[in-house]
């Protein structure tokens, strides 16, 4: 049975549900139709249990525009519990997803961008496959559907299948790994899934540079290697903060991407306008931290 609640039950009393095995973070900054496509696509996950947690940074904020208020209350009356936070002034996305680190409580963080839809099921898949690899981060790839016609093969060399257990590496800019970055690219990983024997619903992890727009980590994970506790060092306008993070993350309990991967890419324009700063370049990979309780 389903953790989502169904339409004929909408309107009913209802007890408190599961409590989420995921909560899903969500950074958001003045994006309202992309925002309400990726609360849909949220909206049509069955399983596990989840929360949302919003981080809203937009100068009115965009909770109570039609599209959105819609779509939250709709993942309300499914049973999944929504948390809207105002969240300013702007430090940057690295201090906004430490923000959103500090107010989860379950066993996995879904770090979700504000304009990716996902295709029902996703969520399932990602946490089947973190809980059967047994490491610190999975993720989906976000494409771009309009590459669908532009072939890359150049690109799709650098895969490399996790064809037995996922284990730690340490990658940097400098690394031989970090040109896996390429497979990312445009429509890569549909043109790769549909040469690939998958089955419907199943899926493969491969061995990755990193994972931007949808990242599932083990929140014991993510917490022991110091979160996006790295943030003060960085100016409020930069880029690359997730990678540092997940990197951290893989070098001790390893990562994976899934294929096929169904995260969408609404190919809106950037919210970050100067990327100047990267914060890979910025950050000790290995300052030492405190750790904090789980």
């Amino acid at each position: 049975m389903s953790s989502r609640r169904w339409s004929g039950a909408w309107a009913r009393p209802h007890e408190r549900g599961p409590e989420p095995r995921v909560d899903v973070l969500i950074p958001t900054i003045g994006r309202e139709a992309e925002f309400a496509v990726t609360l849909a696509g949220l909206a049509a996950q069955d399983d596990p249990p989840f929360g949302v947690i919003v981080s809203d940074q937009s100068d009115d904020g965009i909770a109570d525009r039609p599209a959105i208020a819609a779509m939250l209350r709709l993942l309300e009356a499914q049973g999944r519990p929504v948390t809207v936070l105002r969240h300013l002034p702007r430090r940057g996305l690295a201090e906004q997803r430490q923000f959103l680190l500090d107010r989860a409580c379950a066993e996995f963080v879904l770090y979700l961008d504000d304009d990716i839809w996902l295709e029902p099921g996703m969520l399932t898949r990602l946490v089947d496959a973190i809980e059967t690899l047994g490491c610190g981060l999975v993720g989906s790839a976000v494409q771009g559907l309009s590459f669908l016609d532009d072939v890359r093969p150049d690109e799709q060399r650098p895969l490399e299948w996790w064809d037995r257990a996922v284990r730690p590496e340490s990658i940097d800019r400098d690394s031989p790994e970090f040109a896996r970055w390429a497979l990312h690219n445009a429509a890569n990983l549909a043109h790769v899934a549909a040469e690939t024997d998958i089955d419907e619903g199943a899926w493969r992890a491969y061995r990755i540079a990193w994972v931007g727009g949808c990242c599932l980590f083990r929140r014991s994970a993510l917490i022991a290697c110091g979160g996006f506790d790295f943030w003060s060092e960085l100016p409020s306008q930069h880029v690359g903060e997730d990678v540092v993070a997940q990197w951290r993350v893989m070098k001790r309990f390893g990562g994976a991407g899934l294929l096929p991967s169904g995260a969408v890419h609404l190919e809106a324009p950037t919210t970050i306008i100067d990327r100047n700063v990267e914060a890979t370049e910025v950050v000790v990979p290995d300052r030492p931290h405190t750790e904090r309780s789980t």
